[in-house]
């Protein structure tokens, strides 16, 4: 009689667990799938792109900056003029979040990153574009002789990223951000900088893309900052990419870049640079 009674439960238990699961896979089927990220690379000349990574994905990167190529008659274009260099590490705690550590040969910057994915695009249009967040902290690392309090070494910068991959050869980006440096040159500077850049990229063929980057400080100065424009050319696979680039940002920290660049790209102070990317997965 037991036997029966445990039979008969299984027989009436059964419908319920195959609609549940029934059930559970019509849920899977309308679950949102992500649209892929709109740039190739974590970084758009020099910008931070939307790019995150999978969980546990370290990308290892590398920034040059010649010279500019009006600089000297014994420069050679700017190659062998003294160059800014920038190395650094970033590690995907979750496909949402990265955190980085860079380091930059120039006034020695030691730079402390994050990266946020707040909306990602999706593939049936009911997210039409990305927002992230990025952000970083600054130790200026040179002698104590150029500080008077510790915290003047500090710089902070903070960026919202807006992203829209329009197809699979057009994407966009509108980024608008702050900078604070704690030590300024306070008859002529300001501490805070609000910019906002503009970026763009134009695939040509499966692994090769035009690269457009545009950068505009609005807060104004005694001496203005100097608007940065970049283009150049991406060359891209699935663990690595390549950009090669015409820039008038030698600084390789973004609000380096938006609060003391004095390079006029149309007057000619522009130079060579290129980024270098590789992504390993564990």
């Amino acid at each position: 009689m037991k036997n029966y009674k445990i039979i008969l439960f299984v027989l009436f238990i059964l419908p319920f667990v195959t609609f549940a699961q029934e059930d559970e896979k019509k849920d899977e089927k309308v679950k949102e799938k992500v649209e892929r990220p709109a740039f190739e690379s974590s970084f758009i000349v020099d910008n931070p792109t939307n790019v995150l990574f999978s969980k546990n994905s370290l990308e290892v990167t590398m920034q040059h900056r010649f010279g500019t190529i009006n600089g000297g008659t014994n420069d050679m274009a700017g190659f062998w003029a003294p160059s800014n260099i920038r190395i650094g590490l970033t590690y995907a705690i979750h496909e949402r979040l990265t955190i980085g550590y860079g380091t930059t040969k120039f006034n020695r910057l030691q730079d402390f990153n994050w990266k946020v994915a707040l909306l990602r695009q999706t593939r049936s249009g009911s997210m039409p574009f990305s927002v992230s967040y990025y952000g970083n902290f600054t130790i200026d690392a040179r002698s104590k002789e150029n500080f008077n309090m510790i915290q003047d070494r500090y710089s902070y910068f903070n960026q919202l990223i807006i992203a829209k991959r329009f197809s699979p050869n057009v994407s966009l980006q509108i980024a608008p951000s702050v900078s604070h440096y704690n030590l300024v040159d306070g008859d002529t500077m300001k501490n805070d900088m609000v910019a906002v850049s503009f970026g763009g990229r134009f695939k040509v063929s499966p692994q090769t893309s035009i690269l457009l980057d545009y950068s505009q400080p609005i807060t104004k100065f005694e001496s203005d900052p100097k608007p940065g424009v970049s283009i150049g050319a991406e060359f891209a696979t699935s663990a690595h990419a390549f950009q090669i680039f015409l820039t008038n940002y030698n600084g390789l920290v973004s609000q380096k870049n938006y609060m003391y660049n004095q390079n006029d790209f149309f007057n000619g102070d522009f130079l060579i640079g290129f980024n270098i990317t590789r992504i390993y997965n564990f």
